[in-house]
Formats: C-alpha cells, structure tokens, sequence
C-alpha cells in the first residue's frame, strides 16, 4: 500500500469541482482513498481522520492532494487522473482573447466589475462564503450560494441586504436553479414553458420540473431559497422576493412554491403574501395531510389544462413478493427522503431518521435502529468534506450492503438522481449493488425487495430510459414518482405483515 499526501501552495480550485475530482479519482483501478480538497480545518480534520498526515503549514488556500493506492504505479496513473481533471476545469470556459496580463480577481467582488453578469455564484468553503456574497451584492449582483455550513445569522444579513437592493439571494445551501432555461448547481434538462418555481428544497426542485417535463410543461425559471428559508429564523426572506421576480415575469403563468416541511406561521405568513401577486401561486410544502411533489404536479397540469400522464414504471423480471420486516430507505437527496417518510408512515407507522420528522424520532449518531429508518446521506453532517452522494455515491453503496445482510431488513427504498452535476452513471454504479444485495439475501434465504425513485428527464445526460433499465435489470423496481415508490415499498410490508 502506498500513500501520497502534497501540498500545492495557492492553488484554489471551487469545492463543487472538487468534489468530482475526489469522485473520479477515487474510483480509478486499484485506488482505496483518495481526497483532492482545499485546506480548510474541516477538511484537514478529515484528512487526518482519513489517517492522511498534512503539513502543518497548509493553509485554506492551499490544495491538498491525498492519495493511498495499491502500488506505485496504481498512485501515480491517480497524479495523472489528478491534474487531468483539475486541467479540464481550468479550461472551462476559456477561449480566445482570454489570455491577459491583468492580474486573476482574487474575489468574487473584483471579478464583478469586470462583467456585466447580473448573477455570482459562491461555491467557496462556508466559513468564506459571507465575504464573497456581500462583496457580490455591493456590486449590485444577485447571488446564488452553493456553499453549505454557513450560520443562519450570515443568512439572514444577506437576505436583508439584498432586500434593501431589490436584488435575490439564493441560498445558502442553493443546491438547483435553473435561470432562463441554464441549470446551476444540480439541475434537469427541462423545457422552457409557463410554471415558474420556487424552491426551498434542492431535489424537490427536480422531481416538480422533471415530472412537469415528462408531461409535456416547462419552466420558465427555477428560483431555489435555500433549505432554510422557510424556517423560523429566517421567515421566508427570499420567498418573498422571488414570488415578486416570477410575478414580474410575463412568461410565468403559474408559480408552485416547494418546500421541505416549513415553520407553520411562516407558510401561512406566505400564503397572505401570495394572495396579492397578480400570478396564481400553488404550493407544495411538504408536511401530514399536504400534497406529494407528484400531487403538486398533477394539480399544476389541471390548472393548466393539461392532461396527467401515466408515470414511469419499470418492474424487475421477477416481481417483489410482499413479506414482514423493516423498510431501510437510504436517500441522496432530503426532500425525497422527507416526502418518502411521509407517506411511509400513513402506512408503517414511526419511521426514525437523521433528518426526522419529529424530534423523538432522530437516529442515534451510528444511524441505526432495529425498525423503520430513513437516512437523507446528503445531510451537511454526512457531506462534511466528501463529494455529496449524488456525485459519489461510496457512503451509500456500503450502507447498502450492511441493510442487506441485516436479517429485519424487508424492503430497501433509494433514489437515484439524474441531470447536471450529479454522476455520469448512477445506475452503472448502483446496478451492481442492488443486485449483490438480493443475491445476499437470497443466500441467506430471505427475500428481500429494492425499490428505486427516479428522478430525471429524457433530456438529462444520463438518459433516464438507460438509467431505469439498468436498474430494472438489477432487480429493481423503479418508479419516476417518488410517492409512488415510497407507498410501493411500504405496501410490499403492510401486504406481507
């Protein structure tokens, strides 16, 4: 075994980028760990978890390189695959006349005032991030603020700041939007078309404008919050103002308003606010006795008149067999896990989470319990300096492995996500351990059923016919509903019971 730890001195690379350039590395041929992040305290304790030793000096703007691989030449085709990856992001995005003697902006401010971009994206270390988004809405830009682990307190300030500039913060934690038809962060291929959306929640901003677009209905924009806005502190600060940008828009004809589940007083406070704009809004705030993301949709098509497809299924060669025990849902994204435990429970019962819906239902800091769990593995305490699981789904795969030797496993409920930023091949990696899983199982003479919730568009890179299919082979059950998926895999239990 050979581990390789360097240093580059003030080479920053965005953490986003990163992220993938930790993923594809690490999957190369006879690679066990690797880890390409800038040196932060965060990441350097994780490094030093990882048992990585970094030199002391590293500092935040710094790039760490830290490798353990089989042998020699294992190691040094990952260097390889190292500076090839972080070659091909220097390279986005370049083209003639952009070689110049004027010095690189060394923040986000700077860069502004050598452009006319309405709009800055942050992807920078959180600790960073509220320099960098007041810098940019001094100049007069909205912001988008992909970094996560930034204090509420930062947020709020930005968002009253922005307010007396008429201007919109995204974020913090803005995982999707999709502005004028550009998908940022984690988004769909989706059609332009009349809904405009407003997103307190990443993944259930896909499944609402995926499943528009397998019907037939674009978007016109795609505005994310940030998962905090709807909460109590925050009070719906960029709602509002993103209810009044779509309002203005004359190519919305329907706003749909997604949330996670919202502070009760703040969604009603919302509800008023949007009874004065002149464009309908609908809304989708998870919660007991709301509607599902697919409801929402549905009701979006009949207020346009549009008519409610079929969606998407695709039933494995061998059909699950219903059977008592335990539902393991194990989620990349959070919306879809808070939606799947929530209509779970109309059937099952309690189910425990580390991202529960009520307080006394919380998993314990090993996330296990002997009944009915969920785990959301893009939670912030999971993604804290690794690549989130929409991109490297490792974490995931080996929990999967561990539920299906579990004798109280019955069902096992996952999401797989599609579109920009996410894995180029979810399926290719995941098709394989859904398979090991049943064979486990099998072998131990136990049934046991997996069942997938889709979330993608025909148009996404990954090709979500091709996605379902790998799946559906591996012996899956696959659903483009994740309501459906969720009430299919707690009735396999119910029935079975």
């Amino acid at each position: 075994m050979t581990a390789h730890v360097e240093v580059r001195r003030g080479h920053y690379v965005d953490s986003v980028s990163l992220m993938q350039v930790s993923a594809a590395v690490a999957g190369g041929a006879g690679v066990q760990r690797a880890n390409v992040a800038m040196a932060t305290e965060l990441n350097l304790d994780l490094l030093t978890g990882m048992g990585f030793t970094v030199p002391a000096d590293a500092g935040p703007n710094d790039l760490v390189v830290a490798i353990e691989a089989d042998d020699d030449a294992a190691l040094q085709d990952a260097l390889v695959q190292v500076d090839a990856q972080i070659a091909s992001i220097g390279q986005e995005g370049s083209g003639a006349g952009s070689m110049s003697d004027e010095p690189a902006p060394r923040s986000t401010a700077w860069a502004l005032r050598r452009s006319d971009a309405p709009l800055a994206v942050i992807s920078v270390p959180g600790e960073h991030a509220f320099a960098q988004a007041a810098g940019a809405l001094d100049e007069g830009r909205s912001v988008m603020i992909f970094s996560d682990n930034v204090p509420v307190e930062h947020e709020i300030i930005l968002k009253d700041k922005a307010a007396e500039k008429d201007l919109l913060v995204m974020g913090p934690d803005c995982g999707t939007a999709v502005i004028g038809g550009v998908g940022l962060g984690f988004a769909n291929r989706v059609d332009r078309g009349p809904v405009g959306v407003v997103a307190a929640s990443g993944t259930g901003a896909q499944h609402l404008t995926s499943l528009l677009h397998t019907a037939g209905v674009g978007i016109s924009h795609c505005l994310g919050l940030g998962g905090r806005d709807l909460s109590e502190q925050v009070q719906g600060r960029s709602a509002r103002a993103a209810l009044r940008a779509l309002d203005n828009d004359p190519q919305t004809e329907l706003i749909v308003l997604i949330s996670k589940p919202p502070h009760e007083q703040v969604a009603a406070d919302l509800r008023q606010f949007a009874e004065g704009l002149s464009t309908p809004v609908q809304f989708a705030l998870l919660g007991p006795g709301e509607p599902t993301i697919t409801e929402a949709a549905e009701a979006a098509l009949a207020h346009l008149g549009r008519p409610v497809p079929q969606w998407p299924t695709w039933q494995p060669a061998s059909a699950p067999t219903p059977g008592p025990g335990a539902l393991r849902g194990l989620f990349a994204g959070g919306t879809l896990c808070d939606e799947a435990m929530l209509v779970a429970q109309e059937v099952l019962g309690p189910i425990h989470s580390n991202i529960p819906l009520r307080p006394e239902l919380a998993l314990p800091a090993d996330l296990r319990h002997d009944g009915h769990l969920m785990i959301d593995f893009g939670d912030d305490q999971l993604t804290q300096g690794r690549p989130h699981p929409m991109i490297d789904g490792a974490l995931r795969v080996a929990r999967l492995a561990d539920e299906a030797a579990d004798p109280r496993t019955r069902v096992i409920l996952l999401d797989v996500v599609l579109g920009y930023g996410a894995n180029p091949d979810p399926a290719g990696d995941l098709g394989p351990a859904i398979t090991a899983a049943i064979d486990t199982a099998g072998a131990d003479g136990r049934s046991l059923a997996v069942v997938v919730s889709l979330c993608g568009t025909d148009a996404d890179p990954q090709d979500l016919q091709r996605q379902a299919k790998t799946l559906q082979g591996a012996g899956a059950a696959v659903f483009t509903s994740n309501a459906a998926a969720a009430r299919f895999a707690a009735d396999l239990i119910k029935e079975g019971a």
